[in-house]
């Protein structure tokens, strides 16, 4: 265990930044979840109405550090190509 004030202070942010990017994280997750089951059954509606919160959702992730600027460029192109093979 640290002993200094300034190490101590450290474990705490730490661990609140743990806490932070937890949320951040399952959020995105679930974002994702919702929109791949409303492609798969094949509800076009929901789909786009789920479609854009999803991609801020993506690029906020991004800004925040949860995700890579490449990953998140993979889940958007995806994620489009089978929302386009509804249509």
């Amino acid at each position: 265990m640290a002993n200094h004030k300034s190490a101590l202070k450290r474990i705490k942010q730490a661990r609140a930044r743990t806490e932070q990017n937890r949320v951040h994280r399952s959020r995105l997750r679930g974002q994702i979840k919702r929109l791949r089951l409303a492609i798969e059954s094949k509800d076009k509606g929901a789909a786009q109405a789920l479609l854009t919160p999803t991609f801020a959702l993506i690029d906020h992730s991004i800004h925040k550090g949860i995700l890579h600027q490449n990953t998140a460029a993979r889940y958007k192109s995806r994620l489009t190509l089978q929302f386009k093979a509804l249509a």
